[in-house]
């Protein structure tokens, strides 16, 4: 058990935000021996509460390795599986991500990537594979598969940390009112709530927190549709071809995802719905029931990293955030330097420094 039972009425960390970012740093916390207090709203806007939770180690487009896949795969191998075990529940499934050819140059990169001293070799199988069945009429003639990939089962592990945070910990849940926020050189109060530090992990909402709203976000709203099929015939491997489709166990599965910069909300859309049946249907010609349909704002930055550390002001106020569709994979590498910079003073990586964007 890693929880620490608080000695007085001061906790470590007041923590804004239970998403993705949230969970894996308060977690993170814990585990080095701080104490944490959360305040979270329920349904609140969040991409982490409908995220098919892949990890990819490939960006698809040059066949090159994800920007620090070597360190991070490990890390959220290693991160999760800890909390697998104190949760005594299963979070992560090892999967291959299925990549069909549609042209020969494709295959032809493919195998010089796999095959040569490129480093991308150990994520990519250097074998082809042919004739997958999709479902009852439609079969991959060429394909072959991302290793070293997987998904995180992301709702069960929000529910499994909230659930242990409301149990040893202080869990407020309500939107969090700024205005309500004291500051003082020796702690922080917030409500009931008072703390040695704060730390912020809103995802895109940080832009209406008057403390970071300096942080240039340029988050992304992603749909996606949960659909029932006793004909897909895709049991673990996660098919993707601009699209993917993730099984979830009793002929349920996942597909997304959209992108939309400009209407920036939780609302799911008839354009979004259209946008994935029309990819679906290229793939799945066999009958299928829709059984949800759901949309959330990745909170991405605008140049496409984390953003985390501490207030260029406040010495006692942090951020952890900007996960962007790669949360699964950041925040365990990151959340470990993070408090590994707040216990030692240690630098953070300077490309996810908030520093970066201080004038």
């Amino acid at each position: 058990m890693f929880h620490q039972k608080r000695n007085n009425s001061i906790t470590d960390f007041i923590i804004v935000g239970q998403g993705i970012a949230g969970s894996v740093v308060a977690l993170t916390l814990i585990k080095s021996g701080y104490t944490v207090s959360i305040v979270d709203q329920p349904g609140l806007s969040s991409s982490s509460k409908i995220a098919g939770g892949i990890w990819n180690p490939v960006v698809f487009k040059r066949l090159t390795k994800s920007w620090m896949a070597d360190e991070l795969v490990p890390e959220l191998r290693n991160f999760y599986s800890i909390w697998e075990k104190e949760f005594n529940t299963e979070l992560i499934q090892d999967r291959h991500i299925i990549k069909p050819f549609t042209e020969e140059q494709e295959e032809t990169l493919w195998l010089k990537k796999s095959q040569g001293a490129e480093p991308e070799n150990v994520f990519l199988d250097s074998h082809i594979y042919k004739n997958l069945p999709v479902d009852e009429h439609y079969h991959v003639k060429k394909y072959s598969r991302v290793l070293q990939a997987g998904n995180l089962n992301v709702p069960h592990f929000l529910a499994c940390t909230k659930k242990y945070l409301k149990e040893y910990y202080e869990f407020l849940e309500e939107a969090f009112d700024h205005d309500q926020l004291k500051i003082t050189d020796l702690g922080i109060s917030y409500k009931s709530l008072t703390g040695s530090n704060i730390l912020f992990c809103e995802g895109h909402l940080i832009s209406s927190n008057p403390y970071f709203n300096w942080i240039p976000m340029k988050p992304a709203k992603g749909e996606t549709l949960t659909i029932y099929s006793e004909h897909i015939q895709l049991e673990s491997d996660i098919f993707n071809k601009g699209f993917f489709i993730l099984p979830l166990g009793n002929k349920l599965f996942k597909i997304g995802a959209t992108y939309e910069w400009h209407t920036l909300n939780d609302i799911p859309t008839e354009e979004g719905k259209t946008e994935l049946l029309k990819k679906l249907n290229a793939v799945v010609t066999t009958p299928y029931q829709i059984i949800s349909h759901e949309a959330g704002v990745r909170p991405s930055v605008i140049d496409r990293r984390p953003v985390i550390g501490r207030h260029p002001e406040f010495a006692n106020m942090y951020l952890f955030n900007g996960m962007g569709t790669k949360a699964v994979m950041l925040a365990p590498y990151f959340a470990k330097q993070l408090v590994e910079s707040i216990r030692n003073n240690s630098k953070i990586d300077g490309e996810v420094d908030l520093s970066r964007f201080v004038v």
